[in-house]
């Protein structure tokens, strides 16, 4: 993985100026720049809206009282977008677009929730499509389906402490035992 991301950081700049060289002389050094600083622009507002939009998805999701998992994958890949947004080129501009385009992120969203559901799994429950992983139907039951209680079933709450046969004092609880 390490190799991988040396050879991304070493190779896209290079392949980043290659590009820019190669359109700046078919079209002008101004009008190249004028042409990054203008898809850097338009970006930061698709960004910018795109961003808001989640965010909103987000808000209903934990306003019904779901995990918004799709939601937070699509933020993740709304920031990507925009790091590579601002990085100045046009590879990087293209990937960034296309991150913002609701089916390539859909597609990119769908692909990371298959690769990384298999690897996310608390206490029974699982991440992902087809998990369970909601506020709704579940929370606050054992994997089993019956009641969880956070102490486990010898829990019992304390009001009052009385003695016992042998002199010792222990605490009665609210049923009276």
């Amino acid at each position: 993985m390490f190799v991988v991301l040396l050879l991304a950081l070493l190779c896209v700049p290079l392949l980043e100026l290659y590009v820019i060289i190669r359109v700046a002389g078919g079209v002008g050094t101004p009008e190249t720049i004028g042409l990054l600083i203008a898809v850097s622009v338009v970006g930061a507002w698709m960004v910018r809206r795109s961003g808001l939009g989640v965010l909103n998805q987000i808000r209903v999701r934990l306003n019904r009282g779901e995990l918004p998992t799709g939601e937070l994958v699509d933020g993740l890949l709304i920031l990507m977008a925009g790091a590579l947004m601002l990085t100045p080129g046009f590879i990087t501009d293209a990937v960034g677009l296309l991150l913002l385009f609701f089916p390539t992120r859909l597609a990119v969203r769908s692909l990371l929730l298959r690769r990384f559901a298999k690897k996310i799994n608390l206490h029974g429950w699982t991440a992902g499509p087809g998990g369970r992983g909601g506020f709704g139907v579940g929370f606050g039951h054992a994997p089993g389906g019956g009641r969880h209680r956070p102490g486990g079933p010898d829990v019992r709450d304390v009001d009052e402490v009385r003695e016992v046969g042998d002199g010792e004092q222990t605490k009665r609880d609210q049923d009276g035992d």
